[in-house]
């Protein structure tokens, strides 16, 4: 098959005869900057525009080729249900067009599945909040692209983020939408964090944790399919801009997840991704709120510069321009971190009031939830659902289990994070240790035990489908007969709603502040 060149217009003659309604029914037609989508009843077809940007060039034929062969070989380890394979459009001697004829080639494009548009989570997002299950799964989504994306040499990328702030600034500065003085505060922040936490990016990028990873996972490059979020449209034009920290990756899902008002999911999604993934990225939290702030001003300038008049009536556009902006400000600078422990009887909810809770906890996007049944269970190398032999319940493992459980926290809250520990905290010494833990971190205990009558708990613990905990309602009736032994934590009546208990606690937490 031969290439030819086609300028602008023939790339017009082209889209033209993908829109023609006697040849292609019913095709719609969206533009970006980059890419023209032929959307038809199961199928999309996305040609790269002949452009050439300071970060992309598509000026040539045989460049549009690379890049849609580059895209397929990116974009379907993450998506195969969509990525199909590459198609040339090509040119009969009477100068008809046609898909995969047999005349010269004079474009390509990425041949697509067509999936619902309204089922991308930006999309979803507006329609109300996200269940538990979703979260989970956005979460084990990113974390299994991260697995398989090959590590990089880190300097590079970490050499580009003095650059990356600096441009952030001059888009922002386009069109006087945004004051000047707010836009040189949050640079000025945001260089100045980046000194703090450089040294640790650059351990992080000897640990192997600068990945080609997908580059661009805002929600709108999220998919629900068949009830699974499916990430797809990774960037493939520019290997070094997707060679980044893998929570730089993840922290433009959890920065978009805050922009639209999905807090709990992204508490949600970070807890899982910390969970399942690395334990060293309990170390480096303290890079979340710079990477998260750079995320929503590329976000922000991105959308300031769709702003077709720049002094036209503020538009949605230039609205939520604004909140990515404030967003970035608020992100920027956390306020400190606390440390709450959550103890009580099996069956008086703390699980469920740790995750209820850990979103409402600053710095966003939320509390690090430990959670002592999963840590034994992580243990013991099993899966959280499988359960364990009574001797898994001897005092030697649960006191190792306190141990893990503090030396998590002890991770955690000195990168300037808060951290949740959900256990029984039954005895005396064990609650002493969480004092201990959080005056050697400089930090605000919050303890609350709560309490509910066994009948209740009993009830709680018989309804419990695939949970991490064992407990059981022999044992529920066994604890009764627990000496607790002196409490000076909050004592929270639990036995009402799960709402009504976490607002007892959120007012126990106000007063410890």
């Amino acid at each position: 098959m031969t290439l030819s060149h086609p300028d602008n217009s023939t790339q017009e003659r082209i889209f033209a005869f993908l829109t023609d309604p006697t040849t292609h029914p019913g095709v719609t037609r969206i533009d970006t900057h980059a890419a023209s989508v032929f959307l038809d009843r199961d199928r999309a077809l996305k040609i790269k525009r002949a452009v050439r940007f300071p970060f992309l060039d598509y000026s040539t034929l045989e460049k549009r080729k690379a890049a849609c062969e580059e895209e397929i070989r990116i974009n379907r380890p993450l998506a195969p249900q969509i990525y199909r394979r590459m198609v040339a459009i090509t040119e009969d001697r009477d100068g008809s067009l046609r898909i995969e004829g047999d005349g010269p080639a004079i474009e390509f494009a990425v041949e697509m599945t067509r999936f619902d548009e309204n089922r991308t989570l930006d999309h979803l997002a507006k329609a109300g909040p996200f269940d538990a299950h979703l979260a989970t799964a956005i979460a084990d989504a990113i974390s299994a692209s991260h697995a398989i994306a090959p590590r990089v040499e880190a300097p590079r990328w970490i050499e580009t983020l003095p650059a990356l702030i600096d441009g952030n600034s001059e888009g922002l500065r386009r069109g006087g939408h945004v004051s000047t003085t707010e836009i040189d505060a949050l640079a000025q922040a945001s260089h100045d964090a980046l000194l703090r936490v450089r040294q640790r990016l650059e351990e992080r990028g000897r640990q192997g944790f600068v990945r080609r990873c997908h580059g661009d996972l805002h929600l709108g490059n999220i998919v629900e399919i068949d009830g699974r979020p499916v990430l797809f449209d990774a960037i493939e034009f520019d290997p070094e801009m997707a060679s980044i920290d893998v929570l730089y990756d993840l922290g433009f899902t959890l920065m978009d997840l805050l922009h639209h008002e999905q807090q709990p999911a992204a508490n949600g999604v970070l807890n899982r991704y910390l969970a399942t993934t690395e334990v060293e990225n309990h170390d480096a939290l303290g890079v979340l709120p710079l990477l998260m702030s750079i995320r929503a001003a590329i976000r922000a300038q991105v959308l300031l510069a769709k702003q077709a008049r720049p002094h036209a009536a503020e538009s949605t556009i230039l609205k939520d321009a604004r909140r990515y902006f404030r967003l970035a400000q608020v992100l920027i600078d956390p306020p400190a971190p606390r440390l709450i422990a959550v103890g009580g009887l099996s069956g008086t909810g703390k699980s469920l009031l740790a995750r209820m809770l850990a979103p409402l906890v600053p710095p966003q996007p939320g509390a690090v939830v430990l959670r002592s049944d999963v840590i034994r269970k992580q243990l013991f190398q099993v899966s959280e659902t499988d359960r364990l032999p009574p001797s898994a319940y001897q005092p030697d493992v649960t006191a190792r289990v306190y141990d893990i459980l503090a030396e998590r926290a002890r991770r955690v809250l000195p990168q300037g994070h808060s951290v949740i520990v959900d256990a029984v905290f039954a005895q005396q010494s064990e609650r002493n240790e969480a004092a201990a833990l959080a005056r050697a971190c400089n930090v605000p205990l919050s303890g609350f035990f709560l309490v509910a009558d066994l009948a209740t708990r009993q009830a709680r613990i018989g309804s419990r489908r695939d949970d991490a905990s064992d407990a059981t309602r022999e044992v529920a009736e066994l604890q009764e007969h627990y000496n607790i032994g002196d409490l000076d934590w909050a004592i929270v009546n639990a036995s009402g709603t799960p709402e009504q208990t976490r607002d007892r606690c959120r007012i126990g937490m106000a007063g410890d502040r």
